[in-house]
């Protein structure tokens, strides 16, 4: 069925969100980050689960971090630092939160998304300090003269890094080793760089999801 709008008319759709006011979307953003809030703590939460617990521990170091990433809360904190004190690791939970205290204040004040992207990139530099065991298994190879156990592993832990500075240390940390290093290193800075230029709609948001994928994919396939 067609429906003729006449010239000049403001399609129905168009005009209802034109008609909301800020205060309206704003709730509605805030339901939905409560929303994911909750899934994050039933996520968390299942920390304390069998299945969780059948994990292998860079497994669980993993899971545990994206939790605390994605939702800084005391809970969170605590199932980190619980895990690090497990297998004695350092990590720095006091240091981790005062960015709850931020968080809560740019909620507050419904801080703009650039404050919001900021704060989030000073998490992942945070949070790329406890560095991912799949280091530790590289190391161990390397002094094993297990040269393609060090470059596999290695490769596992630059995945499971956050922060620009962390991913494009570690491969060039790598180059001496593994030739494609410097491609990932090439390629990961024009994604960087596509980030920071992109728009903040769902449609621009999604085709960079893509290329962090592929660029994932292409980091995995290793070529000896």
């Amino acid at each position: 069925m067609n429906f003729h709008h006449p010239a000049g008319a403001v399609q129905p759709i168009f005009a209802y969100i034109c008609a909301m006011n800020w205060s309206l979307l704003f709730v509605i953003v805030i339901v939905l980050l409560l929303l994911r809030v909750f899934w994050l703590h039933v996520k968390a939460n299942s920390a304390k689960t069998a299945s969780f617990q059948r994990l292998a521990p860079k497994d669980k170091m993993a899971v545990l971090k994206e939790c605390l990433l994605n939702n800084p809360t005391q809970g969170n904190i605590d199932n980190l630092k619980e895990f690090c004190d497990s297998q004695n690791l350092e990590f720095d939970a006091e240091g981790y939160r005062p960015f709850i205290k931020k968080q809560l204040e740019l909620a507050v004040r419904r801080a703009n998304y650039v404050e919001c992207d900021a704060l989030y990139v000073e998490e992942c530099k945070f949070i790329d300090k406890l560095a991912p065991m799949e280091f530790a298994e590289a190391s161990k190879s390397r002094s094993e003269g297990d040269s393609k156990g060090y470059i596999a592993h290695s490769l596992e832990g630059i995945s499971r890094l956050y922060s620009d500075n962390a991913i494009l240390d570690a491969l060039e940390a790598l180059k001496p080793d593994y030739a494609k290093a410097e491609k990932l290193q090439t390629s990961y800075q024009e994604l960087a760089d596509a980030c920071n230029q992109s728009a903040a709609d769902e449609k621009s948001l999604e085709m960079l999801r893509k290329k962090r994928d592929a660029w994932v994919e292409d980091l995995l396939s290793i070529e000896y």
